[in-house]
């Protein structure tokens, strides 16, 4: 066992254990057995590391040090040592012990790739090395910046892949004509192909949503530090990592001109949430209506059919569900949920900093994590799969008064509206009403 101190006292920990006494403590400071800080989020903050010993590395900046630190961060960021990342995604302190655990995680690797032991310190610290110019208030909202823009450009390639689908849709579907609804009530003709192309209609203003908020998401305060005035950072360090990042990331980051504002300021992750929601309400409506024409397959509308996924009851064989639409729901109602946190949180910014960026930073990645997922399913196991049933649609376009509507222009509404009641509700007379007036002389009309 090695003992590692800080001024609140001491504590043991494994020979071997890569995160040290700030992790040890936050770890069971918020023991909530929630979940732990979002993997896209640490490898985020790892990337900002591994830039910051770049740039030290380049400034001639102890480089044997900063040289096993930027391999420690490669060796993170390969994906072996998640399991080190213990503390939970809801912590107080604004994402310092996220910081700290990165930091110390980063420096007992680089510590052993030298053959040294991890703790020891002396040698490579995790505040004055891995951490040095930097502060949680420019790391964790940049690193946050980042995971989010590489998952909003995931989850835009897969509403790309939903769109093609629901236009490939609405051109097989071109011919088949249907009975459109408004009000859930039957309105007038359409045709399934043009429900199709208006769900994709809705789905491609999302992804331009999508593609145009990565414009805010660009401008980051690395550099600025503590409140975003650049304490402690020199200035060769804050135009070199900058440059390093934007290397790193394949992302254009820019030095907000304003760091100050970016620190205490989220209501960009206000607003990529609420593209987000957009994004979630369109699917859900799409979902319901699939599930609406589904319905049946007898005693419903039943005028498509969804791919059949799994057995549907544990009691009534044969019966077959509608899970994938069902779970895009959930997912809705989860990114709206988590929306509402997001504004809340964001709202709770007191003066220079938001201590509650981890719930902003949570909510945000798992609404981005799902809608990636959901989107994809919905369009490989449900929308890909879609049947029409032709002889269905006919029989309750032909069921309804949507035909009507062609008349109303020469007969005017209130005659249609008599020809209705006289029929006594059957379609097949009012139709009948027609004709015999169409074969009447026009002064007789």
């Amino acid at each position: 066992m090695r003992n590692e101190h800080d001024h609140l006292g001491t504590l043991k920990l494994d020979d071997e254990c890569r995160y040290g006494l700030q992790s040890a403590r936050a770890k069971e400071n918020f023991a909530l057995d929630y979940r732990k800080t979002n993997r896209h989020l640490i490898h985020a903050i790892v990337k900002v590391k591994k830039a910051v010993a770049l740039t030290y590395r380049q400034l001639d900046i102890r480089p044997d040090i900063y040289d096993a630190i930027v391999v420690a961060c490669d060796q993170v960021l390969e994906g072996g040592y998640d399991d080190d990342f213990v503390v939970d995604a809801l912590q107080g302190g604004a994402g310092t012990s996220t910081n700290m655990n990165v930091n110390e995680v980063l420096a007992n690797r680089a510590l052993v790739n030298l053959g040294h032991n991890p703790g020891d310190y002396h040698l490579i610290h995790p505040l004055e090395d891995v951490n040095r110019g930097q502060s949680t208030n420019d790391v964790y909202p940049t690193a946050l910046r980042i995971a989010a823009i590489e998952q909003l450009r995931e989850l835009s390639a897969a509403c790309e892949k939903l769109q093609s689908a629901l236009q490939a849709k609405e051109m097989e579907f071109d011919q088949v004509a249907k009975l459109g609804r408004t009000k859930l009530m039957d309105a007038i003709e359409i045709t399934l192909g043009q429900e199709f192309g208006a769900y994709a209609q809705a789905i491609t203003r999302d992804r331009w949503r999508l593609y145009k908020v990565e414009e805010r998401l660009r401008q980051i305060n690395l550099g600025g530090t503590a409140v975003g005035v650049g304490s402690n950072a020199t200035r060769k360090y804050r135009f070199g990592v900058i440059e390093q990042l934007r290397s790193l990331t394949g992302i254009g980051l820019a030095s907000s001109e304003y760091p100050l504002d970016i620190t205490q300021n989220n209501d960009v992750f206000v607003e990529v949430s609420g593209l987000l929601k957009a994004l979630a309400v369109n699917l859900m409506k799409i979902a319901n209506d699939l599930r609406l024409m589904n319905s049946g397959p007898h005693g419903g509308l039943g005028e498509i059919t969804l791919p059949p996924m799994q057995m549907g009851s544990t009691i009534m064989p044969g019966k077959v569900n509608p899970v994938i639409p069902e779970m895009v729901v959930q997912v809705a109602m989860k990114v709206m949920a988590n929306d509402s946190a997001i504004a809340m949180a964001a709202a709770h910014g007191e003066f220079e900093l938001n201590a509650f960026l981890p719930l902003i930073a949570d909510s945000l990645l798992e609404n981005l994590g799902i809608l990636i997922k959901a989107v994809g399913l919905f369009q490989t196991k449900c929308i890909e799969g879609i049947k029409p049933d032709t002889k269905r649609c006919q029989e309750l376009l032909e069921q309804s008064y949507a035909f009507v509507h062609d008349h109303v222009a020469q007969l005017g509404y209130r005659a249609i509206a008599t020809l209705i009641d006289k029929a006594a509700g059957d379609p097949q007379k009012v139709k009948e009403y027609l004709e015999q007036m169409a074969k009447e002389p026009a002064g007789q009309k």
